[in-house]
């Protein structure tokens, strides 16, 4: 159920937009994305800072959109997302509290050094996406720009995530690794 909500205004951002335009998809997107938060704390009674986070950029990103009449601000949304992912992730290694081993360090134990290596990978990640994304949203045609932002980024994240998952299983500790089989 939370991962259709996850996903449900990036559905219905890409159904919209394929019926109408990108403004029209815009401001559904917003709305979507309201309705998402608000469902997260009814069902959930609790809503994460992620979530919140999206919903203020989508927020601002979408009315800067629609107030103005000029796509090139949902377009850069998604560069400034992966920026601040990339820099919060940099930022928190050099402060010795990695998000990432904050994150899953209570379900799994792998050495600093694979921590390291994973932070430094997501940060090269979200680097490389937000250059992706600058390049094809105002090198490319609108529509090659949102079937990129729906399939491509999120197809990307999924890989990555799974190459994540295997990478630090592979470094747990074998007690710790029967324990999650």
């Amino acid at each position: 159920m939370k991962q259709l909500l996850d996903f449900l205004p990036l559905i219905i951002f890409f159904a919209v937009y394929k019926l109408f335009d990108i403004y029209i998809a815009t401001g559904v997107l917003v709305a979507a994305t309201t309705l998402q938060l608000l469902l997260t704390y009814i069902i959930y009674r609790k809503v994460e800072k992620m979530l919140l986070f999206t919903f203020a950029m989508v927020v601002v990103f979408g009315t800067l959109t629609l107030v103005f009449h000029n796509d090139a601000f949902i377009k850069w949304k998604v560069t400034i997302i992966n920026w601040l992912f990339a820099a919060a992730l940099a930022i928190s290694h050099f402060m010795n509290k990695p998000l990432i081993k904050v994150m899953l360090g209570k379900e799994i134990s792998v050495k600093d050094e694979i921590w390291t290596r994973v932070t430094w990978f997501w940060v090269s990640f979200f680097m490389i996406c937000s250059l992706a994304n600058l390049y094809i949203a105002f090198q490319m045609s609108q529509e090659a720009w949102v079937n990129f932002k729906v399939f491509g980024l999120t197809g990307a994240t999924l890989i990555c995530t799974i190459f994540t998952v295997f990478y630090l299983f592979k470094h747990i500790p074998e007690e710790q690794r029967k324990e999650l089989k």
